[in-house]
């Protein structure tokens, strides 16, 4: 992302008290230990087997790798995965082209 972007992001999440996740469009994921993780504000699901849950994020992916992997829920931006997670990674799309 762009640091220009960041910052009046950041400035105007100030201003207007609103999270910077919800201004800047960047995903919230809260983990519970190594066995839940809930992703908030992504833009749709990849891919998902029981070792790997791929989802589309405004720039990039986000990928959890892991075992056992079960899709508690799943809403449009919203989803709740658990499992043995071992590995979270994003993926920046403006790196790779």
């Amino acid at each position: 992302m762009k640091k220009w972007q960041q910052r009046i992001g950041n400035w105007l999440s100030q201003q207007l008290d609103l999270p910077t996740d919800v201004i800047l469009e960047l995903p919230r994921i809260t983990t519970i230990g190594q066995i839940h993780a809930y992703v908030e504000n992504h833009k749709g699901l990849i891919s998902f087997s029981d070792e790997e849950l791929r989802l589309k994020l405004k720039q990039g992916q986000l990928l959890i790798k892991g075992k056992g992997f079960v899709l508690r829920m799943m809403l449009p931006e919203e989803i709740l995965l658990e499992g043995t997670i071992h590995e979270v990674t994003f993926i920046d799309q403006t790196a790779n082209g």
